[in-house]
């Protein structure tokens, strides 16, 4: 028999891969994983398979870290068992009753979204995460286990908040009754921020990741650590960390993105790579927009100072050497990343100072308005 994980992942990504499960794998204490696959993407079964192998799975560490070059692979063994929510719900529901101490999760950006079928008495593959998990959490309490502390990882503002206001949504419409509902409450569910830039798989199961690595995680009153590591952060308030990170680092790359995705034949490489694009037009292109823009936004909220050197910091790991990180994989969902990484930057800069002005933001936002109407 499998040994007890009481560390339950949904998601597969490789973002995930070299992040969340090395920490666990290198942490104090080291702590055991059951990941699930909820997508029932079934071209995605190699790598679930893989990733319980006895001996681990690598990732590849490259990059510079305080003018030192790192080049070095790590196996991470804390994946003991992988399941699929389509074809072992049974079993994972065992698991969530039976072991499970924490749930993470990275569903990606449309995971939270709901769908009809979350309306359902009874759990199926149709609905969404937050539904799936539910369905789980309500057994749990049916079975008279203990609240689970439930740390979201999608880049969503306060996505702990926002998951646990979705799972309570999900309840009411199931009439789940006062009962399940303040267990739900006890529940605590992390607000937290993750940064790692993951470029590239290893095959079957595996990443290549820079050196830089944080998971910051907004405190509240019984809240700990899911493990001890370097890279694991509580604080005290995760805006000024969530401000920097996803409207310097993740609106840059989505400019770039934007860029790449305007050009015509030949110029638009479909194999285009983050440093060669920083290197050329591009990358004087988001430099200009970033300067004109983009610091003066944050200087509305005084914090210039912060976005001048966070933005040194991620220029640097933009021109990574030893990461070949594609920007059509950026580009993926690019509407969605538009109106979380630009569109909210300018509503919360608006928020300040309502004549702000940023022509290049907003044109790229005409893309999201194009979509709509």
């Amino acid at each position: 028999m499998s040994a007890p994980t009481p560390i339950v992942q949904f998601g597969t990504s490789r973002f995930l891969q070299a992040h969340a499960d090395l920490f666990f794998s290198e942490g104090s204490p080291a702590r055991n994983i059951t990941v699930v696959q909820s997508s029932g993407d079934s071209a995605r079964a190699a790598r679930l398979g893989a990733m319980a192998a006895h001996d681990g799975y690598p990732v590849r560490i490259r990059g510079l870290s305080e003018g030192r070059v790192i080049d070095e692979t790590r196996r991470v063994t804390s994946v003991r068992r992988t399941l699929s929510t389509v074809s072992q719900w049974d079993e994972l529901t065992r698991i969530i009753v039976e072991e499970a101490e924490v749930i993470l999760s990275n569903t990606g950006d449309a995971g939270y979204e709901p769908r009809t079928a979350d309306r359902d008495p009874v759990p199926s593959q149709e609905q969404s995460y937050p539904a799936k998990l539910y369905h789980l959490l309500a057994a749990r309490h049916a079975a008279g286990g203990a609240p689970l502390t439930i740390f979201p990882m999608e880049l969503i503002p306060n996505n702990g908040t926002v998951l646990k206001a979705r799972v309570i949504q999900i309840a009411a419409q199931q009439d789940a009754g006062t009962d399940l509902t303040g267990w739900l409450e006890r529940c605590l569910w992390a607000n937290s921020l993750v940064d790692r830039i993951v470029s590239e798989p290893i095959e079957p199961v595996g990443a290549v990741a820079e050196p830089y690595a944080l998971w910051a995680i907004e405190s509240q009153p019984g809240l700990e650590a899911p493990t001890s590591h370097p890279a694991v952060q509580l604080v005290e308030r995760l805006e000024e960390i969530e401000r920097l990170k996803l409207h310097i680092l993740n609106l840059g790359h989505t400019a770039m993105a934007a860029i790449w995705l305007a050009q015509d034949g030949p110029e638009r490489q479909p194999d285009a790579i983050v440093r060669d694009l920083l290197a050329g037009e591009t990358g004087a292109r988001v430099r200009a927009i970033v300067e004109a823009e983009v610091l003066p936004g944050f200087a509305c909220h005084r914090m210039e100072a912060q976005a001048r050197a966070y933005l040194a910091q991620t220029l640097e790991r933009f021109a990574n050497p030893f990461l070949d990180h594609r920007i059509a994989d950026i580009a993926q969902n690019h509407i969605q990343k538009l109106e979380r990484r630009i569109g909210a930057f300018l509503q919360w800069v608006r928020a300040a100072d309502p004549a702000f002005c940023a022509p290049q933001l907003d044109l790229f936002l005409q893309a999201v308005e194009r979509i709509d109407q």
